[in-house]
């Protein structure tokens, strides 16, 4: 089975050539499914959200996306915290959808939230309703169903020292570790990497994918071809300019995992309410 894996496409500043590249890709090749893992829109303006979601729903290919913290209402605070996903309409059978194909699942896992208790809210955050969510879908797969966990922040830092990164990820990893789950695979920081972090439980595979934006970080927009067979996972960073997947593939979540800032693109406000759990499908 082949699952492409895209990531960041960010509407409002996206990289039409890659986008039109990756779409064509998927009209000849035909993949088992497409996972999108958030950030369609560089600022969830309607009218980002209107191109993006017409861009997905020309794939012709079973579809999950997650949502990312672009993706969140960001200048309507109000209807961030009492409608914060009414901007996904079109694609509202897409979002957080799970994929069941023969001997596989595509779990979605939320790291997103309206807000937290820290001034950076592009971070991620696992709550414990969104982890129970994930893992009554898993174990409730066919027996000898394997997951792979599409979120948008990686769950942990690897091989850096950044300060909480992802909220509730060491919890959700470890329990994770627990299961049939072949990877979990992100997005966020716009390179990719193909890592194994060790939990208390035992290891766990985290997959990122690169941009298809014009924020690019250390690597040129790429997408992931996974090919899952019964030996695993086998990562390929396709990308426009040929360059071979282990040169692509970063050796560690940037700290804080933040991508780089556009010149000229606005720092995001900064404000102090209580983490609020969004409400899980």
């Amino acid at each position: 089975m082949r699952i492409f894996h895209l990531s960041d496409i960010h509407f409002g500043l996206e990289d039409r050539a890659a986008l039109d590249w990756a779409a064509a890709a998927i009209a000849r090749e035909r993949p088992d499914a497409v996972a999108i893992t958030g950030d369609l829109t560089m600022r969830a303006r309607h009218r980002e959200f209107a191109a993006a979601c017409d861009w997905i729903n020309a794939l012709d290919a079973p579809v999950t996306v997650e949502v990312g913290n672009h993706d969140l209402p960001y200048f309507n605070l109000w209807e961030r915290f009492t409608a914060p996903y009414t901007r996904f309409h079109a694609i509202k059978a897409r979002i957080e959808c799970e994929i069941d194909l023969p001997g596989l699942a595509v779990v979605p896992l939320r790291t997103t939230a309206r807000a937290q208790l820290r001034l950076n809210w592009s971070k991620g955050c696992v709550t414990r309703a969104a982890l129970d969510h994930a893992l009554h879908a898993i174990d409730s797969l066919p027996q000898g169903t394997r997951a792979l966990v599409a979120c948008h922040h990686p769950l942990v830092e690897t091989g850096t020292h950044g300060t909480a990164l992802t909220r509730g990820g060491e919890r959700a990893l470890a329990e994770l570790a627990k299961r049939e789950v072949l990877a979990v695979i992100s997005g966020h920081v716009h390179d990719a990497f193909d890592l194994v972090h060790q939990t208390a439980a035992g290891p766990v595979r985290m997959i990122g994918a690169g941009t298809l934006s014009r924020r690019i970080r250390s690597t040129p927009p790429s997408f992931n071809m996974l090919t899952v067979d019964e030996a695993g996972i086998r990562v390929k960073v396709r990308n426009l300019e040929h360059v071979p997947t282990p040169e692509m593939l970063v050796p560690d979540v940037p700290e804080n995992a933040m991508p780089p800032r556009e010149e000229g693109e606005p720092v995001a406000p900064v404000h102090r309410i209580p983490e609020v759990d969004p409400p899980v499908h």
